[in-house]
């Protein structure tokens, strides 16, 4: 039946229509309130692997802003969150064009991992250090339709602009992460928008802040990092520091960070499959928890500010879990350039990427090679 004018809807009101009418309030300038809490000094740092970075960050890119939690506490939270500075590189010969459609221009968020805190340190940057163990990119369409989430192997061999061939995590130490930026634009052939860095010991409190997530675990194995822990194959729901322990475990498997790369992907898909629901982004009480949680460990380029996670939030509402999709830059396998052990990447794979890439079609690219 039509509706005349200033006459109710007699559909029923549906989470999701909660969920739009909570972005619409805050897109005109919803109210703010006090933020929970910083990071408690000198806090036991959880030591390990990083490479579980890139799925981390994936939470708080494609949860956080993705799904625009910018909510009473967020100016508050957002104000804790570290800024890096000149974190992009100048303009430089051959540096990709920014790709412009008729939905308007891609998304792309690179993430590095940070190295290890210090007991007490105030600067995610400088515990960086010299190496980024794990990156990854965030690509989100200009139709904000999906996002795509490439986890890049830590020891992929390449050339880095002016310093010849190494690994990519070398690119940090030869020229901070203005170089790191280069190197990937290069890679990958196209521009990255923003940086986000994140030490990952504030992850366990978001798992626990969900309640737990359940993952289907498809190759059992005995933890290295919580003794006497079996992780059975099968669905399996994880604790916060059983979740950490699942997605760092290396050494249980023959193939390596392979299978702990495969792992991450279904944690994350677990935790964004629990965290975009209308039930979550609609309870303050719990994006609150998740919020205290995460600012702390996470550091974002001086051009990522409020309004441009507002507005990616805001045009990405309808996102979902199902809507993310995680693979591994496509490699070659494993081998020895002198006495390092490298990563080949799988060179005519990427080049096909590169095009998905330049047209804004990465959902239609499928990933080759190991």
């Amino acid at each position: 039946m039509e509706q005349t004018p200033g006459q109710a809807s007699s559909r029923p009101r549906s989470d999701d229509d909660a969920l739009t009418d909570l972005f619409e309030h805050e897109a005109d300038g919803g109210s703010s309130g006090t933020r929970r809490g910083a990071r408690e000094d000198g806090k036991k740092k959880r030591r390990g692997p990083k490479i579980l970075l890139w799925t981390l960050v994936g939470v708080l890119i494609v949860a956080v802003a993705g799904a625009g939690i910018i909510w009473w506490n967020v100016n508050q939270a957002f104000d804790g969150i570290e800024k890096i500075d000149n974190a992009l590189p100048d303009d430089y010969e051959g540096r990709p064009e920014q790709v412009v459609t008729e939905a308007g221009s891609p998304m792309n968020i690179l993430l590095l991992g940070s190295d290890s805190r210090v007991s007490g340190s105030t600067s995610i940057m400088t515990d960086l250090g010299s190496r980024s163990d794990t990156m990854m990119l965030v690509h989100i369409p200009a139709d904000r339709s999906d996002v795509q989430v490439i986890s890049i192997m830590r020891d992929s061999w390449l050339a880095i602009p002016g310093h010849g061939e190494a690994k990519i995590n070398a690119a940090l130490s030869f020229g901070g992460v203005p170089l790191v930026v280069q190197t990937v634009e290069g890679l990958l052939g196209l521009r990255i928008d923003h940086v986000g860095v994140v030490d990952f010991d504030g992850f366990a409190g978001i798992t626990d802040a969900l309640g737990g997530v359940t993952i289907n675990n498809d190759v059992a194995f005995n933890s290295s990092h919580m003794q006497g822990k079996t992780f059975e194959a099968g669905p399996i729901t994880l604790t916060g520091d059983e979740a950490l322990a699942f997605v760092r475990e290396r050494y249980a498997f023959t193939d390596g960070d392979y299978q702990r790369v495969r792992n991450q992907q279904a944690w994350v898909k677990a935790v964004l499959d629990k965290m975009l629901t209308a039930e979550t982004l609609t309870n303050p009480g719990k994006v609150q928890e998740i919020i205290t949680q995460f600012s702390p460990y996470v550091a974002v380029d001086n051009t990522f500010d409020l309004q441009t996670m507002l507005n990616l939030g805001l045009s990405m509402r309808d996102i979902r879990g199902s809507n993310v999709r995680s693979f591994t830059l496509p490699t070659n396998g494993t081998g020895m350039v002198g006495d390092q052990s490298v990563v080949f990447l799988d060179t005519v794979s990427i080049g096909e990427l590169k095009k998905h890439l330049v047209t804004d079609t990465v959902s239609e690219y499928q990933p080759t090679g190991r």
